[in-house]
C-alpha cells in the first residue's frame, strides 16, 4: 500500500529529509491538499494560510539543501490550537465575545515550534473559551469528528484532535485544564499526553492548565516533548528545566513485567461507565497483565463533591468574566456557556471559599489514591463521542462536567496523563485509554503507552474524506 506524504510520522519525515528524499515543500503541499478535501466537513481549522505554511516550507527547504536544519522538527507540518497565541494572530478563544486584537507575542509553545522549525500549516478551533468538551462555537463552524461526522471531536481542543485523526499532518498541540487534551484524543482514536505541571511552558499559566502534543503515534508525541519542554521565563508555574531523554520513550513491552498498575473503573462521581468502554479498558488491563504487569483495581477516590466545587469555581470566574463585558458582547456567548456561567451569580464567599477549596481536596485525593502504583489506568471518558451539536454530553449547563471525572484529578495533582485508543464500538467509535503517572513521570508515561501500543489490537485504518 502506498503510504501518502500527509500520513508519514515526524520520525519519518526528518529521516527522509536527512537524506534528501523529500521536500518540506512537497509534504506541506500533500497535507494542504488533504485539508482542502476535509475540511468542509470537520471544520477543523482557524486562520488556514496556505501560502503562509508554504513560504515557511520553502525557508526549511533551503535550510535542508544547506545541510543547515534549524531544529528537531525542521520542515515538519503541526497545527497549533487558536489559544496558544502566534504574533500578529489575533485570538478570539472560540467566541464572538472576544475582540480581534493580534498577538503580541508567541506563547511558549508556538515559540519553541518555531524555533525547531515547524511549518504551522493552520491553527485549529476550539469552543468558546475553551469550557465545553465538544467542538460547539459561537465563532468558529462546528467542528465534527472523522471517524462519524454526527459525533463530536472532543474539546476544548476540538480541531486539534479531528485533524490529528483526520490526517492534517503528524504534529497537532493543545491545552487541557480538566481533559481538553485526553477527551478529544480519545474520541478522535489518537494519542495525547497532558503532561505534568510546568512541564511545557505556557502562557498565561493557571492551576491544572497545560498544553500538550496530539499526535497519532507515541512517537511523533515524545519528539515534540523534546521541543516543547525547553524553558521560558514567562511560565512563572513552570517546573525547573530538567534535560530528559525523550528519545527513551522506546523501552519495548518487557518494561512492564513486574509493574504495578492501578485499574480504575469508576470515577466515584459524573456519569457511569458505559458498557463498551468498560469492557475496551478491561481488555486493555488483560493486556497488561499478560505482559508481566501487576494489576490491581483502585476504589473510586473522585467525590461527586469534588466534582461539583471545581465546576462552581470555573463557573463563578467566568461569570465575573462575563459581568466585564458589555450585554451586546455576552450576548454573543454560546447561551449554555451563559447560562452555566450565571448560575453562579449568587454565590457567598464562604460558598465560594468550599467551592475552590475541592481543587486542592482532588490533589490530595489523587495522589493519596496513586501513591502505591507506578501507573493508574481508566476510561479516558466514560462514554464515546456524542452528538455534534451538543456542547456537553448531559447537554445540561447545571450538570456540565458530569464526564471529566476520570480526567480532571490529573490535572489537580499534577500529574502527567496520556490517552490512547484500546478499541472502538460496535459502530466504529474509538474508545480512550487514560495511562496516568506520578508526577514528574512524563517519560514513564510514555514509555508504558508506547508498550501499550504494541501489544494493543490492530488498529482499523485511519477515517478518509468523504468522496
Amino acid at each position: 500500500m502506498v503510504v501518502k506524504l500527509h500520513e508519514l510520522g515526524a520520525h519519518q519525515l526528518i529521516a527522509a529529509y536527512h537524506r534528501r528524499e523529500l521536500s518540506p515543500v512537497e509534504v506541506t503541499q500533500s497535507v494542504l491538499e488533504h485539508i482542502e478535501r476535509w475540511e468542509p466537513h470537520i471544520h477543523a481549522t482557524y486562520l488556514l494560510r496556505p501560502e503562509l505554511a508554504l513560504d515557511q516550507a520553502r525557508a526549511s527547504e533551503a535550510r535542508w539543501q544547506r545541510g543547515e536544519p534549524c531544529g528537531a522538527l525542521d520542515g515538519v507540518p503541526v497545527t497549533l490550537k487558536e489559544n496558544i497565541a502566534t504574533r500578529g494572530d489575533p485570538m478570539p478563544l472560540g467566541t464572538l465575545a472576544t475582540e480581534l486584537t493580534p498577538a503580541a507575542a508567541d506563547a511558549p509553545p508556538a515559540a519553541r515550534l518555531f524555533e525547531a522549525g515547524a511549518v504551522m500549516v493552520s491553527k485549529t478551533t476550539m469552543p468558546d473559551y475553551g469550557m465545553l468538551s465538544s467542538g460547539l462555537s459561537s465563532f468558529h463552524p462546528l467542528a465534527r469528528n472523522p471517524w462519524d461526522l454526527s459525533k463530536t471531536p472532543g474539546g476544548s481542543s476540538a480541531g486539534a484532535g479531528a485533524a490529528a485523526a483526520a490526517g492534517y499532518g503528524p504534529l497537532h498541540i493543545g491545552t487541557d485544564i480538566g481533559g481538553s487534551l485526553r477527551l478529544p484524543a480519545g474520541w478522535c482514536g489518537i494519542f495525547s499526553l497532558k503532561p505534568s505541571l510546568g512541564r511545557i511552558p505556557i502562557d498565561p499559566p493557571y492551576t491544572g492548565r497545560a498544553a500538550g502534543p496530539m499526535t497519532r503515534t507515541v512517537a511523533d508525541a515524545a519528539l515534540m516533548m523534546q521541543v516543547l519542554s525547553l524553558p521560558d521565563a514567562r511560565d512563572s508555574m513552570s517546573l525547573p528545566y530538567q534535560a530528559i531523554d525523550w528519545d527513551q520513550f522506546e523501552q519495548g513491552v518487557d518494561m512492564l513485567r513486574g509493574l504495578k498498575i492501578g485499574l480504575l473503573m469508576q470515577a466515584g462521581c459524573g456519569l457511569a461507565v458505559e458498557p463498551e468502554v468498560c469492557a475496551a479498558i478491561e481488555h486493555a488491563a488483560v493486556i497488561f497483565e499478560r505482559a508481566g504487569a501487576i494489576v490491581e483495581p483502585i476504589p473510586p477516590f473522585m467525590t461527586q463533591a469534588m466534582l461539583d466545587g471545581m465546576d462552581q469555581s470555573w463557573r463563578l470566574r467566568s461569570h465575573i468574566d462575563m459581568a466585564a463585558l458589555v450585554a451586546e458582547k455576552k450576548a454573543k456567548i454560546l447561551p449554555f456557556i451563559q447560562q452555566w456561567a450565571d448560575s453562579a451569580a449568587g454565590m457567598t464567599g464562604p460558598q465560594a471559599f468550599i467551592a475552590f477549596s475541592q481543587f486542592h481536596a482532588t490533589r490530595v485525593a489523587t495522589v493519596r489514591a496513586c501513591q502505591h502504583f507506578d501507573f493508574v489506568i481508566s476510561p479516558t471518558s466514560p462514554m464515546p463521542a456524542f452528538a455534534a451539536e451538543l456542547p456537553s454530553p448531559s447537554n445540561d449547563p447545571l450538570h456540565a462536567m458530569e464526564h471529566i471525572g476520570f480526567t480532571v484529578p490529573y490535572n489537580m495533582s499534577e500529574q502527567p496523563a496520556a490517552s490512547i485508543n484500546c478499541g472502538y464500538t460496535s459502530s466504529g467509535l474509538p474508545i480512550g485509554l487514560q495511562i496516568a503517572g506520578r508526577r514528574f513521570d512524563d517519560l514513564g508515561v510514555l514509555q508504558v503507552s508506547r508498550a501499550f501500543e504494541l501489544l494493543r489490537d490492530p488498529q482499523r485504518p485511519w477515517p478518509q474524506p468523504p468522496a
